[in-house]
């Protein structure tokens, strides 16, 4: 698949940034999703539903091949919260700030401080929509827990919470990005995604 050219669905600077560093080697050229493409309501009830319904879209808007992921934070103490609305788990519209808040204070409120009661992983769902319709889908998980408090400055989202297995101890934010990419879900995901492509 060296050259295969895929219109990246997402519209999130730093997903997109994340995205094109770990398919750097893997023979793929990532477009940007035109500006002028609406945003796509994420209102399916899995992860893959919601990167059905974005790789769909830019698929028909571009006449081109997409490739859309969705990604949520499984905690176990929350009954797999926030999961599919991690996004937008301290509502619309989303804040990331926000969302650790709401996190970190719910784990608080359960009394759950030990790495087992706050145990979690991150699960995301990568397809490629072709403009037949057919599609392509990779998963990739990764396991760990939350941290009692914010640690670090790199990454997104909710990694200055997240202490992957593998990380010495350390959250996402605490990584260069390619310790980050090594071990992530959503590096896993894109690796196998890139296989199936081969």
């Amino acid at each position: 698949m060296v050259g295969q050219r895929l219109v990246c669905a997402s519209a999130n600077p730093d997903k997109v940034r994340e995205i094109e560093a770990i398919l750097l080697n893997c023979g793929v050229v990532l477009e940007t999703r035109p500006t002028e493409i609406a945003d796509v309501e994420e209102n399916a009830e899995t992860l893959e539903g919601n990167a059905r319904l974005k790789a769909s879209a830019i698929a028909i808007a571009t006449g081109c091949a997409a490739l859309a992921d969705d990604t949520g934070l499984e905690v176990d103490a929350l009954g797999g919260a926030p999961g599919v609305r991690s996004a937008r788990y301290a509502g619309e519209p989303s804040d990331a700030d926000a969302n650790i808040e709401k996190l970190l204070n719910e784990l608080h409120a359960l009394g759950a401080t030990t790495t087992q009661q706050r145990r979690a992983r991150f699960r995301t769902v990568v397809l490629v929509q072709w403009p037949d319709g057919t599609e392509t889908i990779a998963m990739g998980v990764v396991e760990g827990h939350i941290a009692l408090e914010r640690v670090g400055d790199g990454g997104f989202g909710y990694d200055p919470v997240f202490i992957p297995e593998e990380g010495n101890g350390r959250t996402f934010a605490q990584m260069s990005a390619d310790e980050k990419h090594a071990m992530s879900h959503r590096g896993r995901a894109l690796r196998t995604l890139a296989e199936e492509l081969s």
